[in-house]
């Protein structure tokens, strides 16, 4: 299979680079969450790039869920560092152009300021530096962009809050990656970001947020 890399610089797709996977994990892990999909994430992820155009950034593409939703986007350039994964999203069809690459939030492969908006869909608990991906989400993003969120948070009322931090132990034990109760809305404006939209789903432990970097006075 070709993994091919998004260029920043030119916004091109830049040389393809073959690499040999499977498929295999990348179609087990969407059975694993077919049914959470069909039962809330679909609609959410729906609603939430609804607005999303031009050229765009995912943080986390996985199996490529989103490409089908995306509407009115010139190019996607996705990232994931699970090249397993990242197989299942060069299956999908009726998708807009899109890249794959296989990279790290922390260390972003593109230039400054090239994205008109960057997705981040589920992916945020498992960052191991929250602070350090979104400060690349800054330097990649244009000044009016805008970065589009969906995660699993701690909960945001006082019985999901204390489910979350009674099960992350245990959880983040079994998964080695997942936090299920991170504060990613405090991190979010801590790093210089400005939350113009945000709603709660799920008994209060999803979050959908819509920002901007924040101007500074």
């Amino acid at each position: 299979m070709i993994i091919v890399l998004y260029d920043g610089t030119s916004q091109k797709v830049a040389q393809a680079q073959r690499i040999v996977m499977s498929t295999k994990e990348a179609k087990r892990y969407d059975r694993g969450v077919w049914l959470l999909e069909v039962a809330s994430l679909q609609k959410l992820r729906q609603q939430l790039l609804a607005a999303v155009h031009g050229t765009v950034l995912e943080i986390g593409m996985g199996t490529g869920v989103n490409l089908p939703i995306y509407n009115g986007v010139s190019f996607v350039a996705g990232i994931d560092l699970r090249p397993q994964v990242l197989s299942g999203a060069l299956t999908r069809e009726n998708t807009p152009p899109f890249g794959v690459s296989c990279a790290n939030a922390h260390h972003l492969p593109f230039g400054n300021g090239r994205f008109d908006n960057i997705v981040s869909t589920l992916a945020f608990c498992s960052i191991s530096e929250p602070p350090l991906a979104l400060a690349e989400i800054r330097r990649v993003l244009k000044p009016n962009g805008r970065f589009y969120l969906l995660e699993h948070v701690r909960g945001q009322n006082p019985v999901s809050q204390r489910l979350t931090d009674w099960l992350q132990p245990a959880w983040f034990a079994l998964q080695h990656e997942c936090h299920l109760n991170r504060e990613t809305a405090v991190t979010l404006q801590a790093s210089g970001f400005t939350i113009e939209e945000s709603s709660t789903h799920g008994f209060g432990i999803l979050q959908m947020m819509v920002a901007k970097i924040k101007i500074e006075e």
